[in-house]
């Protein structure tokens, strides 16, 4: 019996890697798409968890507050150099179309009465961005939506136009239903929403592949070839990866896209912020034929 006891007893063998195994960047990026299932992580994340006390909110994972006592410096780089803030949460919808028929639905979401609209002269040319409050269809001065910040791609010889419109992701659900409404945009019938998500379930059944297998360092396909796993960002934190993200009117031909987490966005704030944009910016040589 005491025999039997002692087996029973014995630890079984630890299956988490060590350090070493855990830092390679083929399980540095398993690791990355298997941890943002519930809450998606931005570019920034793995900078910001190493110096930011995280919180889980609208879908994301942000960070909150420093570690430590960091607002002085962020004091004199707002005033003195630059400082620049992750807004990559923020929800871009895509609105491609004619111009007038884009002007003429968006005029009846907002009021001239509350300062600048969608026509503007500097925001419709593309050279400044604009900002102004949405309301329900019709409804102006009540039901009010909420704050939203967009600009126009400038104009080219083509008659239609391309807006993005920047929502906070507490109001994406509710001014993505009006936008919807207003152009009478319905699902197209073909939606290219499978690729990415078939890819990341196979890429967690090789990762389970490879736990199971203990001692296989490289993971492999089924053509037996060496599989490297993509970092990937499935949906956002506002959409549900089955979900369409794009949108068509049949009779005006407008379309509608949430380009959330596509497109990044950043904030410099501080008198050097112009110069680091130029300094990291390069203009590309243009080859006309």
């Amino acid at each position: 019996k005491q025999a039997e006891k002692a087996v029973h007893q014995k630890k079984e063998q630890s299956k988490t890697k060590c350090r070493k195994a855990r830092r390679r960047h083929i399980n540095l990026v398993a690791e990355f798409n298997h941890r943002q299932r519930k809450n998606i992580w931005l570019e920034t994340h793995i900078w910001h968890a190493k110096r930011f006390h995280m919180v889980k909110k609208w879908g994301y994972c942000l960070g909150n507050s420093p570690t430590e006592k960091s607002y002085r410096a962020c004091y004199r780089a707002m005033t003195k150099h630059c400082l620049l803030q992750d807004l990559s949460y923020y929800c871009c919808l895509e609105l491609k179309g004619k111009e007038n028929e884009l002007l003429k639905q968006l005029a009846r979401i907002c009021s001239i009465d509350t300062g600048l609209t969608f026509q503007e002269a500097g925001c419709l040319s593309g050279r400044f961005e604009g900002s102004l409050n949405l309301y329900r269809a019709d409804r102006y001065p009540e039901d009010m939506l909420g704050p939203v910040t967009f600009i126009w791609k400038p104009r080219d010889e083509s008659e239609n136009r391309q807006l993005w419109i920047w929502v906070h992701p507490a109001l994406k659900q509710d001014i993505l239903k009006e936008l919807k409404a207003i152009f009478q945009c319905s699902e197209p019938e073909e939606i290219c929403i499978t690729e990415s998500v078939t890819t990341s379930i196979q890429e967690e059944e090789q990762v389970e592949v490879v736990i199971s297998l203990g001692n296989k360092r490289k993971k492999e396909d089924k053509e037996g070839e060496k599989a490297v796993p993509v970092k990937k960002i499935i949906g956002d934190g506002t959409r549900d990866p089955f979900q369409s993200y794009s949108w068509i009117a049949r009779t005006t031909g407008i379309a509608i896209s949430d380009r959330s987490m596509e497109i990044l966005r950043y904030r410099l704030i501080g008198p050097l912020s112009h110069s680091v944009l130029t300094d990291t910016l390069k203009a590309a040589s243009v080859q006309t034929v």
